[in-house]
């Protein structure tokens, strides 16, 4: 009787977390790491007391503050995981304080300072390592399918990705991060696929009824195998839908003027905002993924 008493005791405890920046990206977080099994939020941090991250998260009974990083370095010991869906200028600042505090780091932002990390490709890499950065949306979105590509035709010489999401999806930190954006995005294509020439490119479209988020993949290729490449992505299309149950190919593979064109939709599960905002959606659930497969191994040891 004692053994399954242990063992419920066990199953039971969370890791906890905490939170920097109450925007739309933080806020999608909290209310994922609700549903969590193994993670639970110990603070909400930002900056702005009126935010309606901060009036949702205090509804909810999670402790807040507006003190930012600063509530972390005064209460060491108070998390084991921090998420930080600011700005990539802020991460820099946040970065080298959290490596000092000990706290694993999960960047939310384009700051390139941590791993970079695709939970489809390589997430036990990441588990050893102080700061893991979740690139963008678009490249959390395109880079499995890039990857598989490159496996069919190694010598692809150019992949090119066009993002279009809702302007109402996109937070002030996007709008001011979107340099980095297509930056971090172009040098992570590069990274995973080992391509030299790749290039990114957002939309923020502002129709009305909003978008659901959409990603386009060119890749100049002159003979593709497109029975091989299919079966392939939808290996990896089946692998990104158990945490972005949202994630679809909605054209392709096909090819015309040499070109290779793949085109996936992301459809938001809607926690924060509308299924619109798939955005928001495959980088928050691949955070998610990250940090809950770091809290698995730790309640193991």
């Amino acid at each position: 009787m004692k053994k399954p008493s242990k063992q419920k005791t066990k199953k039971s405890k969370k890791i906890p977390v905490g939170i920097i920046g109450t925007g739309n990206i933080g806020t999608d977080l909290l209310l994922k790491i609700g549903r969590s099994k193994v993670l639970e939020c110990k603070m909400f941090a930002g900056v702005r007391a009126d935010s309606e991250g901060i009036k949702r998260a205090i509804e909810m009974g999670i402790p807040t503050s507006i003190e930012s990083i600063e509530v972390f370095k005064k209460n060491k010991g108070l998390v084991d995981i921090v998420f930080d869906a600011t700005s990539a200028s802020a991460h820099k600042i946040h970065a080298p304080i959290l490596k000092k505090l000990g706290i694993f780091t999960i960047d939310l932002t384009p700051a390139k300072i941590g791993r970079m990390c695709v939970p489809q490709i390589n997430l036990q890499s990441c588990m050893n390592i102080d700061n893991v950065n979740m690139i963008t949306c678009g490249g959390q979105a395109t880079i499995p399918i890039i990857a598989e590509i490159l496996k069919v035709h190694p010598k692809t010489k150019y992949v090119e990705v066009v993002s279009s999401i809702s302007s109402k999806s996109a937070g002030m930190a996007t709008r001011d991060n979107i340099d980095e954006y297509t930056q971090t995005t172009a040098e992570s294509i590069r990274e995973f696929s080992g391509i030299k020439s790749a290039k990114a490119i957002i939309i923020l479209n502002p129709a009305e009824p909003p978008i659901l988020m959409n990603n386009t993949i060119y890749a100049l290729i002159e003979k593709p195998d497109l029975k091989k490449l299919k079966q392939g992505i939808n290996r990896v299309v089946s692998e990104i839908k158990k945490y972005v149950p949202g994630y679809e190919i909605i054209l392709g593979p096909i090819h015309e003027n040499n070109r290779l064109v793949v085109m996936m939709r992301v459809r938001g599960r809607g926690d924060f905002l509308p299924e619109y905002a798939g955005n928001l959606d495959i980088i928050n659930a691949a955070a998610i993924v990250t940090a809950e497969e770091y809290a698995k191994k730790k309640l193991r040891h």
